[in-house]
């Protein structure tokens, strides 16, 4: 079976998760508001679940022979998503906004990885996946309902 493609997506995977982790992170140092006292914790469980998911990832990538990326200096440089500068002036509102942005991107590049190890007839991976993928839609649904939003088709 010939999985290049299926390694290729895993570790876009692994660094833009890992990305998408550290500005979670940076959400929880940066955040003010009447909701802090909710969205502070919640951030933690946000973070700990993108972690969880770039260990599968890394994990399922070796077991496909694979090489996980594993610096930050490869997040930086191969990362699809941008950062902004930590400041305390931007809203809540303004934050998880972004932050929907960049899950609903997640969720559409784990669409990709779906439709790879689809074609390559990869169940497992594609298992993990899909099930990483609906997490990600049911988060997506309640930061949008957060922000007085339908979700939004990707």
């Amino acid at each position: 079976m010939n999985n290049t493609a299926t390694k290729q997506i895993l570790n876009q995977l692994i660094v833009d998760t890992t990305q998408l982790s550290m500005i979670v992170h940076q959400t929880h140092w940066y955040m003010r508001g009447t909701d802090f006292l909710t969205l502070h914790p919640l951030m933690d469980e946000w973070r700990d679940d993108l972690e969880d998911q770039v260990d599968e990832l890394a994990e399922r990538l070796i077991v496909l022979d694979g090489a996980p990326t594993a610096t930050l200096a490869e997040v930086v440089a191969q990362t699809k998503l941008t950062t902004q500068p930590g400041v305390y002036t931007r809203t809540m509102t303004d934050r998880l906004d972004e932050l929907a942005t960049d899950y609903r991107y997640l969720a559409d590049l784990y669409q990709q990885g779906i439709e790879i190890t689809g074609d390559a007839k990869d169940d497992s991976t594609q298992d993990i996946l899909i099930g990483f993928k609906t997490a990600i839609e049911k988060l997506l649904w309640m930061i949008e309902s957060e922000l007085s939003r339908a979700p939004k088709r990707g």
